[in-house]
């Protein structure tokens, strides 16, 4: 029963047609039987089994071991990103706080891929009597060796961590931006 059969123009129509291909005319529907082989089942009403127990819990675990697992391999932060954030919060905490008389710590950033921001400020300064080569020349190798021997800065250098020291005028303009990675330090 693959065909119907148009009531005004007898052509015939694949069933799955709703006008007539040849005269548009609307098709009859066709009904559908339907025959059902195996008898419905009753539910019943007799408490679970062991084995639908213990498929229950089994995957009530499965569940929450991949819940676990997904989050801890995608969402959880390194411990030394963690520790930077840490650092971070705590010394804004404080800031802003003067570091000696010309130097003001403004505020601290945890960076991504291991990197630690540090913002000064050089508050008797302007930038256009700024002398930047000797500058960077004086106190890189100060910065060097106090990331070589401070106490606190011990997880960045087991961490291999990037320190970022940023300098602003007494205006806030930009000064000059001293990036110390680890193989400077390291040596």
């Amino acid at each position: 029963m693959n065909k119907i059969k148009c009531n005004n123009c007898e052509s015939v129509n694949p069933i799955n047609f709703k006008y007539c291909s040849s005269c548009g005319y609307e098709l009859p529907t066709q009904k559908t039987e339907i025959n059902i082989e195996q008898p419905i089942q009753k539910h019943s009403s007799k408490k679970m089994d062991k084995k639908q127990i213990i498929g229950i819990v089994v995957g009530v675990l499965v569940f929450f071991l991949s819940y676990y697992g997904v989050q801890q391999l995608f969402f959880k932060l390194p411990p030394i990103d963690k520790q930077m954030m840490e650092m971070a919060s705590e010394l804004n905490k404080s800031c802003p706080i003067m570091i000696d008389q010309e130097t003001r710590l403004d505020n601290c950033i945890a960076l991504p891929n291991k990197m630690f921001q540090y913002n000064y400020s050089l508050i008797s300064l302007k930038k256009e009597s700024f002398d930047l080569q000797f500058f960077e020349e004086n106190l890189t190798p100060v910065i060097i060796n106090s990331i070589k021997t401070s106490p606190q800065l011990k997880p960045f250098r087991d961490n291999n961590v990037t320190l970022i020291y940023n300098y602003k005028d007494v205006d806030g303009v930009f000064l000059t931006k001293l990036e110390v990675t680890p193989d400077q330090y390291s040596q």
